[in-house]
C-alpha cells in the first residue's frame, strides 16, 4: 500500500480532470494542467475534458479541443473547474452538474478557480459553506447563490471536498496548497520553483487592497520577506524586519497585515514551521537540531508551535511524509 508522501506507482497515479466549460479562460485551464503534469516529482495523471469530447469555445479568442467528455469526472480523484466568461448568466448544462455531484458523492474533490465557483455553486455543494471567487464577481456570486457564504477577502478557501480560489494567480496558490496536502512541503516547493512561483501564499491573504495613493511597498516588503526567509535561524523581531524594509515598525506591521493577512511575527513563525516541515521530510536531523536550524531554539518550542499550527507533532509529520524504504 502506498504511504502518504510516497509517489504512487504508475498504476496508482492520482487522477486529475480539468473540466473546460464554454467560455473557459486560458490561464485557468492551463494552471492545473501544468501544475499536475505527470513527472517523477509529480505523480499525477491529467485529463482535460468538456461536456463532450471535441471542440469547446473558450474565452479571449481561444478554443479548446478536448479528448474526453464527462466520463473523465467518473475517473478522477480531483476535478478542477476553471473560470469562464459570463458566469452570472446561465448555469452549466444539467449533465455537467449531475456529473460533478456524482464525482463528489464517490469522494472526488472539486476545486474551482476564479469564476468556476459559479459552476460549483450551481450544484448546491457550496450551500452553507465558505467560498470565494474573483473579487469582481463576489457580489454576483452572493446574489445568485445566497446560501453560499462568500468571502471576498481571501485567495482561496479549502472546505475539504470542495475548494475555491480567486483569480488565475490564486488558482496557482490553490494548486500548491493541494500539493502540500498530498505530497508535503518539499514537493510543493519543488513545483513552485519549477513554475517560478511564490512557494507559499496564505489562503487568508487579501485579494485586493485598494489604496488611495499607489505605493511601491509591495516590492519592498517582498524583498524583506525574502531576506527573512534566508535569516530564519537568527533572532527576528518586528523592529529588525521594519529596519530591513526601511519603514517604521508601526507602518511595517500595518502594511504587512494588508499584504499578507498575517502580522509580521505570525508570518515568520509560519515560515519557520514550513522550513521545519521541509527539513523533517528531507533530512535525518533530530527535532532539536531542526528547532535550532529554524530559529525556535528547542525541540519543546518546535513541538508546541507545530501542534498549534498544524495539529500534529514533528515526529508524526516525519512518519507521514518520509518515503518508505
Amino acid at each position: 500500500m502506498t504511504r502518504r508522501g510516497e509517489p504512487p506507482s504508475r498504476s496508482r497515479l492520482r487522477r486529475v480532470a480539468v473540466l473546460v466549460l464554454e467560455g473557459a479562460k486560458p490561464m485557468d485551464v492551463g494552471i492545473p494542467a501544468q501544475v499536475f503534469t505527470t513527472r517523477a516529482s509529480m505523480p499525477y495523471e491529467v485529463r482535460v475534458c468538456g461536456a463532450a469530447a471535441g471542440l469547446v469555445t473558450g474565452g479571449d479568442g481561444l478554443a479548446y479541443h478536448v479528448a474526453h467528455g464527462l466520463e473523465a469526472l467518473a475517473w478522477a480523484d480531483l476535478v478542477f473547474l476553471p473560470g469562464y466568461r459570463f458566469p452570472d448568466r446561465d448555469a452549466p448544462p444539467t449533465a455537467v452538474l449531475e456529473a460533478l455531484l456524482t464525482a463528489h458523492r464517490r469522494g472526488a474533490r472539486l476545486a474551482a478557480i476564479s469564476t468556476g465557483a459559479f459552476a460549483l455553486a450551481a450544484t448546491g455543494l457550496l450551500d452553507g459553506r465558505r467560498a470565494t471567487t474573483h473579487w469582481h464577481y463576489t457580489r454576483a456570486l452572493a446574489q445568485k447563490y445566497p446560501l453560499v457564504r462568500v468571502d471576498e477577502n481571501v485567495l482561496f478557501v479549502d472546505e475539504g471536498g470542495v475548494l475555491t480560489s480567486a483569480g488565475a494567480a490564486s488558482g496557482l496558490d490553490l494548486c500548491l496548497h493541494i500539493l502540500r496536502g498530498d505530497l508535503g512541503v518539499a514537493a510543493s516547493n519543488h513545483a513552485a520553483r519549477r513554475l517560478v512561483a511564490a512557494p507559499y501564499r496564505s489562503g487568508g491573504q487579501a485579494q485586493y487592497v485598494p489604496r488611495s495613493v499607489p505605493e511601491p511597498l509591495g516590492e519592498r516588503f517582498a524583498a524583506t520577506r525574502e531576506w527573512a526567509l534566508h535569516h530564519l535561524a537568527e533572532p527576528l523581531s518586528l523592529e529588525s524586519l521594519a529596519r530591513q524594509a526601511a519603514v517604521s515598525p508601526r507602518t511595517f506591521s500595518r502594511r504587512f497585515i494588508e499584504e499578507t493577512g498575517y502580522t509580521p511575527m505570525q508570518w515568520v513563525m509560519r515560515a519557520r514551521i514550513d522550513l521545519a516541515r521541509e527539513l523533517l521530510e528531507r533530512s535525518q536531523r533530530s527535532i532539536e537540531q531542526i528547532a535550532n536550524d529554524v530559529g525556535l531554539g528547542t525541540g519543546t518550542n518546535l513541538r508546541a508551535h507545530f501542534q498549534r499550527i498544524l495539529g500534529t507533532t514533528p515526529s508524526e509529520y516525519r512518519r507521514t511524509f518520509t518515503r518508505g524504504e
